[in-house]
């Protein structure tokens, strides 16, 4: 929708030179907000260390790419940060009391306040490295992915409602964070507001097309979510009427539709000003 291709990942060593010009992805599997999170499952860039990741592209489009201080000012001004964080927080580290502590240390409440608090210090980094623009995406009902539902906490037609329920500390948060970080010169934070758009497309399956909404497309045992999507696994051959592609993440046609409502939607979609209005902002 933005006319962008999709971005080359940060740690290729092809993502150099003029390509760092159409965007990089700073994504890595299992990270979160919390150093920590997703520790379990080996090397990845927690959110501290892939701000630190864009200071060295923001370095690199300075020297290798030649763009002096006005231009690259300009450049990153009008360039659009997509962070979507917290989710793994919980699933790899609150929600796991078997390997995490946090679970005994913090209530949800504060576990949702120490994440907002250590989320805040890196927007502020990144904004201070120049970005201006930032799409801040909530956590969308995690107490619903197969993975949960797996666990055997609820009846197998019911989302895990505690799970839920402790969300709302942080999506709340995060939404009055936006109004906060709003008040510094030149900023434009949104909230996407993917608990009720994905509750949406939980509660009315059949409006947007879905008739599958309880088990992952690819995976194995209750749900299709105790053991996600692995290699040579033979996924469903329908995977658009489902919701859940694997034991955690929406299918594809789920994000085409959360994309199109951070894109273009109102205010409780995306808060203040969506991705277009976005961008006619210079």
């Amino acid at each position: 929708m933005l006319g962008l291709p999709y971005p080359p990942a940060f740690a290729d060593p092809n993502t150099a030179g003029a390509r760092l010009l159409g965007g990089v992805n700073y994504a890595s599997a299992a990270a979160g907000i919390l150093d920590e999170t997703g520790q379990h499952y080996g090397q990845r860039y927690s959110l501290r260390q892939q701000v630190a990741n864009f200071e060295t592209t923001v370095y690199q489009l300075r020297t290798t790419v030649g763009m002096g201080g006005g231009n690259l000012s300009d450049f990153l001004g009008k360039s659009m940060a997509v962070l979507v964080f917290g989710s793994n927080d919980y699933i790899n580290n609150y929600l796991m009391p078997a390997i995490y502590s946090s679970s005994f240390n913090y209530s949800p409440p504060q576990f949702a306040n120490l994440l907002l608090n250590n989320y805040a210090r890196q927007l502020v980094a990144l904004y201070g490295l120049g970005l201006r623009k930032f799409l801040l995406a909530g956590i969308g009902p995690l107490g619903c992915i197969p993975n949960q539902r797996a666990s055997g906490q609820s009846p197998p037609d019911r989302c895990v409602d505690y799970v839920n329920q402790m969300l709302g500390t942080f999506n709340e948060g995060l939404h009055s964070l936006v109004d906060q970080l709003n008040r510094q010169p030149g900023a434009m934070y949104a909230f996407g507001n993917t608990y009720a758009a994905v509750g949406d497309i939980l509660n009315n399956p059949a409006t947007y097309g879905f008739n599958v909404v309880d088990r992952g497309c690819c995976g194995i045992g209750r749900n299709q979510g105790q053991i996600t999507c692995l290699p040579f696994a033979i996924p469903c051959t329908n995977r658009n009427v489902f919701v859940f592609w694997d034991a955690f993440h929406p299918t594809q046609s789920v994000n085409n539709i959360l994309a199109r409502r951070a894109f273009s939607g109102p205010p409780r979609d995306c808060y203040p000003i969506n991705v277009q209005q976005m961008t006619l902002f210079s």
